[in-house]
């Protein structure tokens, strides 16, 4: 790779940068992803649920009906390519938290069942929740494999000289007319993917991040049906075998990527008045996700450097908006096709920095 030429640079290989440069190398673009292997990175700890509402209101996703199945097309493509599970159907069944909430989804079933039903649960489920509130069942939900998703598109990268595992260092980037200069690598155009990096990045850093904090348990929970998640105070969504990722979170202010023993306590109190089977909990995980005060993605060109891109800002709902934002992306880097008006970053005034 050493003084190679690439069509594009990628920074980051989380949901973002993954989806990206899947997109990419489809369209036979010679693509380099760097990656600085943080363990504790936003994709490495996040549960992987595809829900297509969400809301006291109960309302649609933004987008959803257009995400969520670009999103099930490629992650069911990845599968094939790397020969691995990375995705599969997982309703939520979401049980009330009061009166008022069961009150809600009746009236929202009556007015758009799109998503939404009131079936009947198996008898062992319904046995193993105390649920005095009802439920409803939101279908089609989707469970993507995110370990398995990061792991095998790293290796495909790797076998494919595609890769290099470093920290990304700014003062090795130069700018030119129609191509970007890192370290001993040029490219046609270089994008970051950094995730809830981005803050930092002298780029774009002036675009309005607000990452906040995640956290989740990793509990045992012999006996519970693992073709579910299941949803109330928490989540509880199947992470291997009878492992399942309970949480999350978000913490705004005065944060940092540790586990905190208070979200713990009060996640164990929540399950404690939940669930009535036996669990355990095995491991406690945190890490910081790259939202934003505006709660759409930041995607394009940056509107001095045009060879320098930014790939991010999905907060919690990578999964579902990565697929269909990065093919967008892709057709806005090879045909100058539009990115979504809520989505580009030509809704912001960058300056050079």
């Amino acid at each position: 790779m050493k003084g190679s030429h690439y069509d594009i640079i990628i920074v980051g290989q989380g949901i973002c940068g993954t989806v990206l440069s899947s997109a990419l190398m489809e369209q036979h673009q010679k693509v380099l992803v760097i990656d600085d292997g943080n363990k504790k990175a936003a994709s490495k700890i996040a549960s992987g649920v595809i829900n297509p509402v969400t809301g006291r209101r109960i309302v649609k996703t933004w987008q959803i009906d257009t995400v969520m199945p670009a999103a099930v097309r490629m992650y069911q493509a990845l599968e094939k390519k790397l020969g691995t599970s990375i995705v599969k159907q997982c309703n939520i069944i979401n049980f009330h938290p009061s009166e008022q909430m069961q009150k809600a989804f009746k009236d929202r079933i009556a007015e758009d069942p799109t998503y939404l039903s009131t079936q009947p649960l198996p008898n062992t489920i319904a046995a193993a929740f105390e649920a005095p509130f009802g439920h409803t069942v939101i279908d089609p939900c989707w469970l993507v494999n995110l370990e398995n998703l990061l792991h095998y598109w790293r290796q495909k990268l790797i076998e494919k000289k595609a890769f290099i595992e470093d920290v990304f260092d700014f003062k090795k980037l130069e700018s030119k007319a129609d191509h970007i200069v890192y370290d001993k690598y040029t490219a046609n155009k270089i994008i970051f993917c950094e995730g809830a990096k981005g803050q930092e990045n002298p780029y774009f850093k002036q675009l309005p991040f607000a990452p906040n904090k995640g956290e989740a348990l990793l509990v045992k929970i012999n006996g519970l049906d693992n073709r579910y998640i299941y949803k109330k105070a928490v989540s509880i969504v199947p992470w291997k075998d009878a492992v399942f990722w309970v949480g999350s979170n978000y913490e705004w202010d005065n944060y940092n990527d540790d586990p905190s023993p208070s979200f713990k306590e009060k996640t164990i109190t929540a399950l404690n008045e939940w669930l009535t089977i036996p669990y355990e909990v095995i491991d406690h995980i945190a890490g910081i996700r790259p939202a934003n005060t505006q709660r759409r993605p930041f995607i394009g060109m940056h509107p001095v450097f045009k060879n320098i891109g930014i790939f991010n800002g999905m907060g919690t709902k990578g999964c579902s908006l990565a697929p269909y934002f990065a093919e967008q992306m892709t057709e806005h880097i090879l045909h100058q096709t539009p990115i979504d008006n809520e989505a580009t970053i030509d809704r912001f005034h960058i300056l050079a920095p």
